[in-house]
């Protein structure tokens, strides 16, 4: 898939149909729980990370957009304490940040807050 499926001149109102799908993923995961940008790409068996990452950074406002995330599990850049707060809230499972890193800053625990879709991943369409 390239940038090329998300067109520039579609209404402001309409939403591509890939980004439609993107974002539906994105409602599925549970609190608490992540999936990667790749992950979401797989799920669909369609694009790929980049695709999904370009769908979040301009439609993932209304969707929980905290759960889909990069795979080394650093919060996204420049929201990271707005992203923190809902893991937080949620129960996210979360690494101590180490002194080296900047701010500070935890990570996500990909091995224990990654969502593999369950069963639901089997029968998806």
């Amino acid at each position: 898939m390239s940038d090329e499926s998300l067109p520039q001149d579609v209404p402001p109102d309409a939403l591509p149909e890939y980004a439609e799908r993107v974002l539906e993923v994105a409602e599925l995961i549970p609190p608490g729980r992540v999936m990667t940008y790749g992950d979401v790409a797989e799920w669909l068996e369609e694009g790929g990370p980049r695709q999904v990452g370009r769908v979040m950074a301009l439609y993932g406002s209304a969707v929980p957009w905290w759960r889909v995330v990069r795979s080394d599990g650093v919060l996204l850049p420049g929201h990271e304490l707005r992203a923190l707060g809902h893991y937080r809230d949620e129960g996210t499972p979360l690494k101590a940040a180490s002194r080296a890193a900047e701010g500070h800053v935890p990570r996500l625990d990909m091995k224990r807050a990654r969502w593999d879709g369950g069963e639901r991943a089997e029968g998806h369409t």
